[in-house]
């Protein structure tokens, strides 16, 4: 464990604590929290916790509850909000810009994945605004193919756009977070427009276990394929 904390910016040794337990504390007086899955997640070791992204209280939400420190990618323009762009900032929240292919990005992933850092990512690139999910994008099967690493499908049921109007008005809504157990993705050994076509199948294929966690109302283009695991 030593050497995962070795390779995690001094800096952030003492802020991501603070504010794992600021934001608890906050969701706590908020809703009515509810993880379930925990022993699911492979403690110490590199993996990829890949959620469902329906609200900007997603990314919180699971970092606050989760029992290990997670490194975060955010969309960049969340960096230029007041307060927000701060926080994350203060976490070291990775940035990322929608909609383009960032060689270095996808670079500086392989290595934290490899230096044994577990990487919190959605794989729907963004998030849905609405609670059905959107297909996912092969980002996901890229980093899994060149760090064979395995994926946790991380369900995440409650956190709607209306969440804080609502808890604003004293009703705790329910929230809750569902691991799922460790999938590990079929290799990829094809090339050229083939192995673009394998590395959806393999996103798709983890979305799929996503859906198996979530409600009907949440797996939106996954409904028919949901994988619901014993």
């Amino acid at each position: 464990m030593s050497g995962v904390l070795c390779s995690v910016p001094f800096r952030f040794r003492f802020s991501r604590p603070f504010l794992k337990t600021l934001f608890r504390g906050i969701f706590h007086v908020l809703a009515r929290v509810k993880v379930i899955g925990t022993e699911n997640i492979p403690y110490g070791k590199a993996y990829v916790a890949a959620m469902n992204h329906v609200s900007i209280f997603d990314p919180p939400f699971v970092a606050a509850f989760w029992p290990e420190e997670l490194e975060i990618i955010g969309a960049s323009d969340v960096f230029e909000k007041p307060g927000q762009g701060q926080l994350l900032r203060l976490y070291g929240v990775i940035p990322v810009y929608r909609g383009e292919y960032d060689r270095s990005l996808f670079t500086k992933l392989i290595s934290i994945l490899n230096a044994g850092r577990p990487l919190l990512i959605a794989p729907e690139g963004g998030r849905s605004h609405v609670t059905a999910m959107q297909r996912a994008k092969p980002g996901i099967a890229y980093l899994v193919e060149k760090t064979g690493v395995p994926v946790l499908p991380v369900a995440l049921i409650g956190t709607t756009e209306d969440f804080w109007q609502r808890a604003r008005r004293g009703e705790k809504p329910p929230l809750e977070m569902r691991v799922g157990k460790p999938i590990t993705l079929p290799l990829i050994t094809t090339k050229g427009s083939v192995k673009h076509e394998a590395r959806q199948q393999n996103a798709d294929l983890v979305m799929s276990y996503l859906a198996g966690l979530l409600p009907e109302e949440y797996r939106g283009v996954y409904a028919g394929s949901a994988i619901i695991s014993s």
